[in-house]
Parts: structure tokens; C-alpha cells; sequence
């Protein structure tokens, strides 16, 4: 929804920066993504309308605040995955509550499978996208919000080690920046499983040094300021790369394609029929209780 709140005076070239940010959200809401600020700017800065500095950064955050104020953007369009109201749910009936379940109601597809699959972001800001490839495949996803805190990690070890007698392998695919810190932090999160006794496999599917010759994110200075940073720019100069800066869509076939290599289709298969008939079963009580 496009509603103004204030008068804003836009400069001339201020339009038509507001026009190219309609035409890329619009772009990817058509194909079932939402942008944070910080991937619209990537945007951006990929399709050389602005360039890669910090500054400009702050710049067109500002102009997209003030486009939405004087209703010139969408406000739904730009979304902080970083700040969440938690509300409990309500119903105006019961047969609500009942069709919620027939709609909501899952078994585990994946129970079958030979080897378990977790999906783990680096950032909360991309949350989403794992959210819109992991929940049709039936994997687990998680937010580490940098290195993961100690809690998480117990909680974690605990939740996949109690699936040992279901799985015999398991598997965490990591992504994250390709910076001092970002390339550390699956090498902390697979020790941190050892030190818990665990047998999970960490893999890093993105953001690798392959992947930004082929895709050609934008780069960013390497942080001086890490721990890490020298041994960093031994290997890897001292330019860095964002996940943020990758389309949605790569991101999400990377992680689809990693998933569905480790996934048994046709068991799988069976598992969703089972599921469909239960649902059919639940759809007609809710369809039947007025009688």
C-alpha cells in the first residue's frame, strides 16, 4: 500500500530513483520475494545505478524513507526481518480453529530419509529467503546472527542428536559473507558440534570465492578492525563480498539444489500422499461441524 503521510520536496534525479526501486521490488514480488534495505541497495549498486560506498548506502535509505512517507513507495514492499511482534493466535469459532488445522496440519516428509538437513544463515536479514525454500522442502532453517551464541549451539546439538536413531547422516548447510569472519564461522559451529558429540557435517554453500566470479557481487572493504583479517587478506586480498548481494533467487536454487541431492524423492513422495490423505480427513470434520 502506497500511503503518504507528509509533503516531501524530491529532487528531479531523486524520481527517478524512486521509479528504479518500484521497478525492482516490483521485479521480485513478482516472483515471491521481499527485499530488505540492504538487498534493494545491492540492487542498486549490481545494476550500476549507484555506487558501492557507504554513504550511498545511507543515501537511498534515506530517499526510501521519505518515498514511503510521501507515498510514493509501497510500504509493505521493504521489510525488516530483524524486529517481530509476537501475538497469540485467536479464532471467531471453532470451525476456524478446525479449518486452521486441516490447512496447517504436516507430518514429517522427511522422516524417511537417510540423512537429516538443517539450512543455516549467517544473517537475520536473510531469513526469509530460507524461510521460502526450506518450508516447501521440510527443512529446518536458522538464523546465527554472526558467531552462534553457546545456548543455541547446546540447543541445536540436543535437537540433532535426537534424531540419531531416525538418521544416519546429518548435515548443516552453512551461508554466509565471504569475509574474515563470515568464512571462520562454520569451522566454529562443526567444533562446537564435536564438542558436544555430535557427528554433523558443516558445509558452506555460500558465499565461496567460485561463486563470486560467476555471480560478481559488488565488494566491500575487508574489515581491518577482525582478529582475522590479516590471515584473511593473505588468501583473499582485502576485498570482501556480502551474501546480501546475491539475487534472491541464486540464493534460494543454492540452497534447493543442495537439498534435494540429499533427498530420497521417492520417499519423500510417499510421506507428502500420506499427509494429503490425513488433511482430506481433517477438511471434511471441519467441512461437517455445523452438522
Amino acid at each position: 500500500m502506497k500511503i503518504g503521510y507528509k509533503t516531501v520536496n524530491f529532487r528531479n534525479n531523486s524520481f527517478s530513483l524512486i521509479a528504479q526501486a518500484n521497478d525492482i521490488i516490483a521485479e521480485y514480488l513478482d516472483a515471491g520475494y521481499e527485499l530488505t534495505l540492504r538487498q534493494l541497495y545491492y540492487q542498486f549498486v549490481a545494476r550500476g545505478l549507484i555506487p558501492n560506498k557507504k554513504a550511498e548506502y545511507k543515501k537511498l535509505g534515506t530517499l526510501i524513507n521519505n518515498g514511503r512517507l510521501a507515498g510514493e513507495i509501497d510500504w509493505s514492499a521493504i521489510v525488516d526481518r530483524t524486529r517481530k511482534v509476537e501475538m497469540n493466535s485467536h479464532w471467531n469459532s471453532p470451525q476456524e480453529i478446525l479449518q486452521s488445522t486441516a490447512d496447517s496440519y504436516a507430518i514429517d516428509t522427511r522422516a524417511t530419509q537417510s540423512v537429516y538437513v538443517e539450512a543455516w544463515v549467517e544473517k537475520e536479514a536473510l531469513v526469509g529467503i530460507l524461510e521460502r525454500v526450506c518450508e516447501p522442502l521440510d527443512v529446518p532453517y536458522f538464523s546465527c546472527r554472526g558467531y552462534v551464541s553457546q545456548s543455541a549451539m547446546w540447543r541445536a546439538a540436543e535437537r540433532i542428536g535426537n534424531k540419531e536413531e531416525i538418521h544416519h547422516e546429518f548435515v548443516v548447510l552453512y551461508l554466509g559473507d565471504h569475509d574474515p569472519s563470515g568464512l571462520d564461522m562454520p569451522r566454529d559451529i562443526q567444533e562446537r558440534f564435536e564438542l558436544f558429540g555430535v557427528d554433523v557435517r558443516v558445509k558452506r554453500i555460500a558465499l565461496t570465492f567460485e561463486q563470486i566470479e560467476q555471480y560478481n557481487p559488488p565488494p566491500n572493504p575487508a574489515k581491518t578492525t577482525d582478529s582475522r583479517y590479516w590471515e584473511y587478506r593473505q588468501r583473499h586480498g582485502d576485498e570482501s563480498w556480502e551474501l546480501d548481494a546475491l539475487d534472491p533467487r541464486t540464493i534460494s536454487d543454492l540452497i534447493s539444489h543442495e537439498v534435494q541431492r540429499l533427498t530420497d524423492g521417492r520417499k519423500r513422495m510417499s510421506l507428502i500422499g500420506k499427509q494429503t490423505k490425513q488433511r482430506k480427513k481433517l477438511q471434511k470434520i471441519a467441512d461437517r461441524y455445523t452438522d
